[in-house]
């Protein structure tokens, strides 16, 4: 229930926009330094909208360590930015999911300076915490039932008001509760709400939000099981890591007045909020499965570069007021600030993305993206051996080819399977395929088959000598009285069975180096088409 207003109260956390974000850092800020964390819930897979919310803060650390590298010789300033992992759902929160939660963001590139701490492994202090705010009175202990509370909404909802704790708790005396623990009753521990207050946010994002403490019931912070509540524990760490800004997702918005709440009972300065917006599908609705790929994890699976995802995550929601699109992570450290992050909601292009790997990959030098691709097929059990001599040279015409037509890694596959099908009698069949045929394909098909089969000159030039297959197509023309198209495009279709793809001559060259270390269902060898091509030959007769 949050709103913005230009009211404030007195307890009310402000602070200018650009506290730490223009060059010149304030004095305060440079003793300080600036410390930020990402604290995912171990209980799925890296989301975009999480890895963003990653990159944006250690952007933002990165910039301000950079910051004082340049303004000091390394004493006091600099920045941290913290991994926490906030495990305190147990039923949800997997080991399995905080590796794997791990392992995107290093693979994103995305290294943190501390932790990562796990809130599940912190309970003495949430514990201490709660304690200081029962003896400091603004908290409480609770004893109502399920039963109880469930009733207090029910007639909250039947009167229309919002669902606030109106027990007698509130209010009870040290005997009442006395008597309760003497009854063995267990209770929870209650945040005492101020009434009638407003809390003012001045977001770096959203400028200020105000809310009025009367939306809010006084609310639990410890349960009756003595598990500490997600926004008890969030406020207790921040305070305790001393994190000077919270960046993070909109949806997190309602939680900072409870937040704010704690850390004022608690006689501590909260930090500078920014909360950016969600980020959703072309149809605007929340991103999720039905839109394909959501997790960096499954990115990564299709083969996409960790540069371009980190490019590409850093424009949803944030420019750095140019046309500019393509960042260097060193870039993005350098131009990134929060005051440049955009209010209204981003939408996830997977178009742009696959645009943006493209260039990645066209960028790339040969040797490296060659590495990636061997990796790749063994990884995929498309390359049998990675060491084979045979191995390197396919790569390296592979690359040749194909570089500036991969959008994704994973597509090299796919393309590459394509040369090693042979789908000539699906060609032949087609209706762009007749005027080649009617143009003479039969007699340039008689003669592939005679030079393979009879003269032998075609086993041997591929079996051998693959490079000098264009000085025999053209010998090839000249005996047969063609060139040009008539000549080119049924020498195409009769090696390749297709009547488009890249140069014929490299494409007789692949399949032949293919033959023993490629596994694929499709391959057709250069033998099993010469064999086809010789029974089309002899059906047409």
């Amino acid at each position: 229930s949050s709103s913005s207003s230009s009211s404030s109260s007195s307890k009310c956390y402000s602070s200018s926009p650009s506290q730490a974000e223009t060059q010149t850092a304030p004095t305060e800020q440079k003793e300080l330094g600036v410390r930020v964390r990402f604290a995912p819930s171990p209980t799925g897979n890296l989301h975009v909208g999480g890895a963003r919310t990653a990159l944006y803060n250690y952007l933002y650390a990165e910039k301000f360590k950079n910051l004082a590298a340049e303004t000091s010789s390394g004493g006091g300033g600099g920045a941290s930015f913290v991994l926490r992992v906030e495990d305190t759902d147990k039923a949800r929160s997997t080991k399995e999911s905080e590796d794997a939660v791990l392992r995107d963001l290093k693979w994103l590139g995305l290294h943190w300076d501390e932790g990562p701490f796990r809130q599940s492994e912190r309970g003495d202090l949430y514990k201490a915490r709660a304690e200081e705010l029962l003896e400091k009175n603004f908290a409480y202990k609770c004893f109502c039932t399920d039963e109880e509370i469930t009733e207090m909404k029910e007639k909250a909802a039947d009167e229309g008001k919002p669902p606030i704790y109106s027990g007698k708790w509130a209010h009870a005396t040290e005997e009442e509760c006395n008597e309760e623990l003497a009854k063995g009753k267990t209770y929870a521990v209650r945040f005492r709400v101020p009434k009638d207050e407003l809390v003012t946010i001045d977001d770096s994002i959203r400028g200020e939000v105000t809310w009025n403490t009367n939306t809010l019931g006084d609310f639990i912070i410890m349960r009756s099981d003595g598990s500490p509540v997600y926004n008890f524990c969030v406020a207790v760490d921040d305070a305790d890591m001393q994190m000077t800004h919270v960046v993070r997702a909109e949806e997190h918005l309602p939680n900072t007045l409870r937040q704010v709440l704690i850390y004022n009972a608690l006689g501590l300065k909260p930090p500078k909020f920014a909360h950016c917006s969600l980020i959703l599908a072309p149809d605007r609705s929340k991103l999720s499965k039905r839109h394909g790929a959501t997790s960096v994890g499954e990115f990564k699976e299709e083969g996409y570069l960790s540069e371009a995802l980190m490019n590409y995550l850093a424009l949803l929601g944030w420019n750095d007021g140019t046309e500019q699109e393509m960042f260097s992570k060193d870039d993005l450290i350098e131009k990134f600030s929060l005051e440049r992050i955009t209010k209204s909601a981003a939408i996830f292009d997977k178009q742009k993305l696959n645009w943006m790997n493209s260039q990645y990959i066209r960028q790339l030098e040969t040797d490296a993206l060659a590495k990636m691709l061997v990796d790749l097929w063994v990884e995929k059990g498309f390359l049998a051996d990675a060491e084979a001599a045979d191995t390197s040279v396919i790569m390296g015409k592979f690359v040749e080819i194909f570089q500036e037509a991969l959008i994704t890694l994973n597509q090299s596959i796919d393309e590459f399977d394509t040369l090693l099908d042979y789908p000539l009698s699906s060609t032949l069949e087609s209706k762009k395929a007749k005027k080649c045929i009617e143009g003479g394909l039969f007699d340039v098909a008689k003669y592939i088959v005679d030079s393979y089969f009879i003269s032998g000159e075609l086993k041997e030039l591929a079996e051998n000598n693959p490079e000098a297959f264009k000085d025999w197509m053209k010998a090839a023309g000249k005996e047969m009285g063609k060139k040009g198209k008539d000549l080119f495009l049924p020498m195409r279709i009769c090696m390749t069975g297709c009547m488009q793809g890249p140069d014929v001559g490299e494409q007789v060259f692949l399949v032949n180096k293919a033959e023993s270390i490629i596994k694929s269902d499709t391959f057709v060898t250069f033998e099993e088409r010469m064999n086809v091509l010789k029974k089309a030959v002899e059906d047409n007769n």
